[in-house]
């Protein structure tokens, strides 16, 4: 088997089985990275000193990029073309850390030369696309793990067992707002070129809704508007997402890139017995311990509880880590390509009534009073 990360050169490599008393026995994968940019880096750099991973490529349509990479990480060789590796024997798992429009094709040339993948979200730029994506991972017997990595997160692996062992009751409502205060303005219009931030980060977020609550989503309203003035052009760059779930409860979640905005954060689970609030290490004061705060409180008896969570925001490692074991023991994805495209299936909803501007217009006459 072979693992790629999509950007890479070929270069010959070996394969070495380790030994560890009390573990299975596990081999190296051979890993090629395709895109080096932002999330790019946050993929090899928490992986590329592994004993089990060798990383064999680093893929950029920048060549100067990938030759950087190659250097600081480690890989044997760097290339311009994803396709130089996927005929490699010793190359068992490529991640794709392209932007969206690349998704789909990069990930069936993968599939098609037998490569296990580790792929950015979303799945792709419409419905259509994400529908593809799904089918062919489906069809595929190789792994392919999509990158929702808060659910490879501690915190939220924490909220979701208290949350599910009823601590808090039946849940309710979930809050989330996430806004950026974006200083590398020119970065986030580029990753605009594409998709909306309501698209790009919502999947994360619907997909922790599903998953915290256990039921799906059924019905979605989306507002948004451009707040800025020189964004790509036909795109927004703030929007809010009402969802009401099968059982129930209701969420929303705001979301905003912008030059003006100020940056705020909200991660809030209201049951009927009481609240569970995520803050974290970003926002918490630096002379407490390090890592994010789980604030529990309960009102039956008035009372609140902390839980200090050392846990990495992006846990790439631990993310890898599922890709082998599903490799190793054909265990399932976290989450699913079904749970995937449903929480993509919501943010597409949302940006769909966004753009056409679907609201319920409030006709002046029934505002009236008698």
């Amino acid at each position: 088997m072979h693992l790629v990360i999509l950007y890479g050169a070929t270069v010959p490599c070996r394969i070495t089985y380790l030994h560890k008393v009390g573990e299975k026995m596990t081999k190296e994968y051979g890993v090629v990275l395709i895109g080096c940019g932002h999330i790019g880096r946050e993929h090899i750099q928490d992986i590329y000193y592994k004993k089990q991973i060798h990383i064999i490529g680093v893929v950029d349509v920048d060549p100067l990029r990938a030759q950087e990479f190659c250097t600081m990480f480690g890989a044997d060789s760097c290339s311009t073309d994803y396709r130089d590796y996927l005929t490699r024997s010793d190359v068992d798992i490529v991640i794709v850390a392209t932007y969206v429009n690349t998704h789909l094709s990069i990930v069936k040339d993968c599939l098609s030369n037998k490569k296990h993948v580790i792929c950015e979200k979303p799945i792709g730029r419409t419905m259509q696309e994400g529908k593809e994506f799904a089918d062919i991972v489906k069809q595929s017997d190789c792994k392919v793990l999509i990158s929702h990595v808060l659910r490879h997160n501690k915190t939220y692996q924490k909220v979701a067992q208290l949350i599910q062992e009823g601590v808090i009751g039946d849940l309710t409502l979930m809050r989330m707002v996430q806004n950026h205060h974006c200083k590398d303005w020119e970065r986030y219009k580029r990753l605009m070129l594409d998709c909306s931030p309501v698209v790009d980060c919502g999947v994360h977020y619907m997909d922790v809704m599903q998953w915290f609550a256990q039921s799906p989503i059924v019905k979605v309203d989306g507002f948004g508007s451009a707040i800025d003035s020189d964004l790509p052009e036909g795109q927004y760059n703030y929007g809010i997402i009402h969802v009401r779930l099968q059982n129930g409860c209701v969420g929303y979640y705001e979301v905003g890139w912008s030059k003006n905005l100020a940056s705020s954060n909200l991660k809030e689970f209201i049951g009927l017995k009481g609240r569970i609030s995520i803050i974290l290490n970003a926002n918490r004061y630096k002379d407490v311990e390090e890592g994010d705060l789980i604030e529990l409180y309960l009102n039956e008896t008035n009372e609140y509880r902390t839980i200090n969570c050392k846990s990495e925001y992006k846990n790439m490692w631990g993310q890898m880590q599922k890709l082998i074991e599903m490799i190793e023991t054909n265990a399932p994805a976290v989450p699913t390509i079904d749970e995937v495209f449903s929480a993509f299936r919501v943010v597409m909803c949302a940006d769909s009534q966004i753009r056409k501007k679907e609201f319920a217009n409030m006709q002046e006459s029934e505002l009236k009073m008698e």
